[in-house]
This record gives structure tokens, C-alpha cells and sequence, in this order.
């Protein structure tokens, strides 16, 4: 008994000390698709708050391919492992380019998002851009659903991480769907401005 306690007792500080996470749940652009690993905008973000001095610890859940009802379906687990401070949403662009129902992206974007706040977390939702090809109309409707999601349930909301990258060819991949390194650097500019304030409200109300 006596050994238990004392081993207690040496593994509580670590907790009480643990950083706090800041959890990013996203597709491809999230995961860094066809760049190196530490070209991606969340290996920059990484390195952006490292530099700069944030305690937060990043992990990257995202999954090229993922859409929001599998980011739904992993979503539980993550939070259990994680326990994250902060969440980053990225999710949506599969679903549009696939013609997956819209009113389920919302759906599930919304889900993600309560179970994430049930969790103790905030939570920033990121917008991602699709081709032009897919017509003006549709496009409407699909960037819609994130501005009614964020609408919804009031959290903070990126409307187009791709604005400024998308429309240049010097920035994307072939694809015409990725960003390459350099666009990657623009994504993290697009997204610091918002993300910012919630990493400075973390650090003061921990401190």
C-alpha cells in the first residue's frame, strides 16, 4: 500500500503540469498532403508557438481522405486521449467534393463542435474552398454550411483557410486542390489572427 502511495504521489505532479493540448481534427490539407512534414501549416503552427513561447502541445489528428461524419466518428476517442484545451476543426472539403449531403456536413460539423465544448474544449472551425468547376451556386450553399454551423453554436470561425492560395497557381499543388509549402505558410497566416486570441485567453486563465 505504502509503495502505491508514493507512486501516486510522483505521478500526480506530472498531470497537474501536463500542457495543454490544442487538437487539430482535419483532412489532407490538414495532414500535409504532398508536402514535407515540416511544411504543413500545422507543422508551422508547431513551430510558431514553440517559437513564440505558447506552453500548448499540437496534435495532429488529421487524416487525408477523412470526411466530417468519420471526423465525428473519431472524435470521442481523441477527446478521451487528449483531453484538448483547444479545437481545430478542418473538416468538409471530401464531403463537397464527393456530393455528400450538405445538410449532414452541418450536421455533423455541429456535433463535433457540442462534444468538443462537452469536453471542456473551445473550438475554432476552419472553411475550406472547392474548385470552381463545382459551379457558384453549389459552392454557395457549401461554404453557407459552415458560416450556419459557427452561427449555430458561436464558436470562431476561419470562413476560407485557402483565401489568397487558392486562386494562385504558384501556391498550389498540381491538384489543384493542395497547397504546396508555400501556400501551406499563407494557411497558417489566414488562420493565426483568430487562433491567436484563444491561445493568449488559455495561457491567462491557466496563469
Amino acid at each position: 500500500m505504502r509503495c502505491l502511495l508514493t507512486c501516486l504521489l510522483l505521478f500526480l505532479p506530472s498531470i497537474a503540469t501536463a500542457a495543454p493540448t490544442v487538437l487539430v481534427v482535419g483532412d489532407s490539407i490538414s495532414a500535409g498532403h504532398g508536402v514535407a512534414v515540416d511544411a504543413g501549416w500545422v507543422a508551422r503552427l508547431r513551430a510558431r508557438m514553440n517559437a513564440e513561447g505558447y506552453p500548448q502541445e499540437v496534435v495532429n489528428a488529421s487524416i487525408s481522405g477523412d470526411t466530417t461524419s468519420g471526423g465525428l466518428t473519431r472524435l470521442p476517442a481523441l477527446l478521451r486521449q487528449h483531453s484538448p484545451a483547444i479545437v481545430i476543426i478542418e473538416l468538409g472539403g471530401n464531403d463537397g467534393l464527393r456530393g455528400l449531403s450538405l445538410d449532414a456536413m452541418r450536421k455533423n460539423l455541429t456535433a463535433m463542435i457540442r462534444r468538443s465544448r462537452a469536453a471542456g474544449a473551445r473550438v475554432l472551425l476552419l472553411g475550406i474552398r472547392l474548385p470552381p468547376n463545382y459551379g457558384s451556386v453549389y459552392i454557395d450553399r457549401f461554404t453557407g454550411v459552415y458560416r450556419q454551423a459557427a452561427h449555430d453554436t458561436g464558436v470562431a470561425l476561419v470562413p476560407k483557410i485557402l483565401a489568397g492560395v487558392g486562386e494562385r497557381r504558384d501556391l498550389m499543388q498540381e491538384d489543384g486542390i493542395h497547397p504546396n509549402a508555400q501556400g501551406h505558410a499563407r494557411v497558417l497566416e489566414n488562420v493565426w489572427p483568430t487562433l491567436k486570441p484563444m491561445l493568449d485567453a488559455r495561457v491567462s486563465t491557466d496563469g
